[in-house]
Parts: C-alpha cells; sequence; structure tokens
C-alpha cells in the first residue's frame, strides 16, 4: 500500500495535467471536434473564454478529488500500520462454547478464537468436517474439554500436520465425577446399566470452581504460547475469574433461600456438577446421551417424585426438542424452565455476543423461579 499509493497518485497527478493544460492556441481546434463551436459564427473568441472558465473548474475539482484520493491512501495505511505494530495475533481453536468464551475473553485483541461447533448445532451429535481439520493446521492453540465430552478431539488434532499446534486439554487437575456417585441409574431410561453407571461425567464447567481451573489452565496455555504477552493474559483472566467467583457466591446465597432443593431436569443428564455444589438433589429423565429415549416406566417414577416432593418446575435444556419435559410438565402441572447447560448457543445468542456469564446469570433466574428462592 505505501509503494502503490504514491506511484499510483503520481500516474494520476500526469494524466490529469496533461489533460487539462491545455493552450489558448489549441482551445478552436478541440471546441470544434467536440461541437461546442460553430466555425461559420463569429463569437468565437466568446466560446473560447467560455471553454478555458470550464478548464479552470475542472481544475479545482481534480485538485480536491486528488487530496481525497491522498488521505483517503494515507487513512489506509495508517490502519495497516497500526496492525503491523500490533503484532501477529494467536489463531484459537476451541471446541464447545465454554472453552471459546473463555479463551475469547483471556485473549483479547492478542488472539483470533473460533468455536469448531456451529452456532446452534447440538455439541452430543457434533461430528468433525475435514474443513475443522483445515482449521488446526493453521492454529496455535487448540482447546477441548476432555476425551469423555470429545471423544472424537484426539483423533482430529492426530491427523493434523502443524508441530506448532499446542493441544491442551482443560479437564487437567479437575475430578471427574461418576454417574453412581449422583444419582440412581434406573433414571436412565434405555441407557440403564453397569456400563452407564460406570461413566464419568463430562459437564465440568457448570461447577464454578471447576470452571475456574478450566480459565487458569487456559490462560497458563496463552502464557506459554506467547510469553511477550504474558500480562495481557493474566489481567484478563484476573477479570473472568472475579466474575465467576461473585456468581458462585451469588448461587450459594440464593440456593440456601429455596423452597425445595428438589432439581428435576426432563433432559439428559447435564447438571450433575452444578447439583453437586450446591447441596441439590438432581434427577434427570436419561442419561448422557441427549438422543436417548427414557422408558414409560422411567417417566412414571419422574413424575411421582416431583408430585411426592411438590416440585413446581421442571428443567429442560438449550438446542434439545423438549418433548420429554414437556410431556411431565403437563401430566404433573409444573412449571416448564430452560436451564442453559452452556455445551453450546444460538445463532441469535453467538451473534449479540452473549458470554457464559450472562448464561449463568439466566440460570440463576431460572433457578429462582423454579425452586422457589427467595
Amino acid at each position: 500500500m505505501k509503494r502503490q499509493a504514491p506511484r499510483l497518485i503520481r500516474g494520476m497527478l500526469h494524466y490529469t495535467a496533461a489533460g487539462i493544460a491545455v493552450s489558448r492556441k489549441h482551445s478552436e481546434k478541440i471546441a470544434v471536434r467536440v461541437g461546442l463551436i460553430d466555425t461559420e459564427s463569429h463569437n468565437i473568441d466568446g466560446k473560447i473564454s467560455g471553454i478555458s472558465r470550464e478548464v479552470a473548474v475542472m481544475k479545482q475539482m481534480v485538485l480536491v478529488f486528488l487530496v481525497g484520493l491522498v488521505l483517503l491512501f494515507g487513512g489506509a495505511c495508517s490502519q495497516n500500520a497500526e496492525k503491523t505494530a500490533a503484532g501477529p495475533r494467536l489463531s484459537v481453536v476451541t471446541t464447545l462454547f465454554p472453552l471459546y468464551d473463555f479463551a475469547r475473553i483471556i485473549g483479547g485483541e492478542k488472539a483470533s478464537v473460533q468455536l469448531l461447533l456451529p452456532p446452534g448445532t447440538e455439541a452430543h451429535s457434533f461430528e468433525p468436517k475435514p474443513s475443522d481439520m483445515a482449521r488446526l493446521a493453521k492454529a496455535d492453540l487448540f482447546f477441548f474439554t476432555s476425551k469423555e465430552m470429545e471423544p472424537w478431539a484426539e483423533k482430529l488434532y492426530a491427523g493434523v500436520q502443524n508441530p506448532s499446534l499446542q493441544v491442551v486439554d482443560t479437564s487437567v487437575g479437575i475430578r471427574l465425577m461418576l454417574a453412581a456417585d449422583e444419582h440412581d441409574h434406573h433414571w436412565h431410561g434405555k441407557e440403564a446399566g453397569h456400563a452407564v453407571h460406570a461413566k464419568a461425567d463430562p459437564h465440568i464447567w457448570l461447577d464454578f470452581a471447576n470452571a475456574e481451573k478450566m480459565v487458569g489452565t487456559i490462560r497458563d496455555a496463552f502464557m506459554r504460547k506467547d510469553p511477550t504477552n504474558a500480562d495481557s493474559y493474566r489481567q484478563n483472566a484476573g477479570r473472568l475469574l472475579a466474575g465467576l467467583a461473585e456468581l458462585d457466591k451469588k448461587y450459594a446465597a440464593m440456593l440456601k433461600t429455596c423452597a425445595h432443593q428438589e432439581l428435576v431436569s426432563g433432559g439428559h443428564f447435564a447438571f450433575g456438577y452444578l447439583a453437586h455444589r450446591y447441596g441439590l438433589r438432581y434427577r434427570a429423565a436419561y442419561g448422557f446421551s441427549p438422543s436417548a429415549e427414557p422408558s414409560p416406566r422411567d417417566l412414571m417414577r419422574l413424575s411421582r417424585f416431583l408430585k411426592e416432593h411438590r416440585v413446581k418446575a421442571i428443567f429442560y435444556e438449550e438446542l434439545i426438542e423438549p418433548r420429554v419435559a414437556e410431556t411431565i410438565a403437563k401430566e404433573t402441572g409444573v412449571s416448564l424452565l430452560l436451564l442453559h447447560g452452556a455445551h453450546n448457543i444460538s445463532r441469535e445468542d453467538f451473534q449479540a455476543g452473549v458470554s457464559f456469564l450472562k448464561l449463568m446469570e439466566r440460570n440463576y433466574d431460572a433457578l429462582r423461579e423454579g425452586l422457589q428462592c427467595r
């Protein structure tokens, strides 16, 4: 841009000067060619005088145009210089929305962060495409939740020829709870049995203490990859950690005041960590896979649990058709409320820049209403 712009402007100046530097000697010939002068007329001198005035006006217009052009090119070159001065940004790819949002905040202006999961797509049914592998081939950092949550992640990055790619499992240092720790396997419908009973719950980010550890892991990866901007990453992560800690205190204080301590979901087993964090009794219609179908017997048991404990609401999840929750709500007369698992968000929320903290604020309001808290 710096080399091309002056050359272009000099060429335009030369062309313009050549086109409008017309002497009075040649004015008559030009006027005759363009049909401005009647050669039979005795008023040629007046016509020539008029052309001279037009040429003067043209000169002024061209001068104004060229000044504007110089300012335009100068502004563009200045913007490019600012981008160059800022240095290259890290290219970051993440799997689920919580990781995307954490990395986006921590990286700030120093990173370009992409969400591998298309907004509006249900996380458990996602299958990576060749184009996703191409993204990793150009990336500096790749964050995934765990092999339990994204069993396809290891195969994805293993097939990428990118020696500089840093792959980060954000579940490092976090104890994964087993399904047996939190609920009776009978609530799993068709998935009931020992295989499901021994499964680890991968929804670690819904315990804010775990989310804080994930933020720390992501922050450290940024700092290792780009130590020059370590202070920026540390400060950005600090603000995010403060927001998570504040939410944790807010949840704990509110959930102590609830008329009900029973959290019932008409979807899959996604909120075990949240319930464990605050001492809630948790029941879900089925197991870890949203594609599973609870049996009629399971639905009867869940309905009976709602009635026996006089629970006032059943929750459903984002991006999943809430048929089971709707059926139970109609049968028992309870309210139907959205509780966001934050695996992914809708296209509308993504375009609006909705954050993980914002989703958890919405969950706070839903729990307050559903569990009748003060």
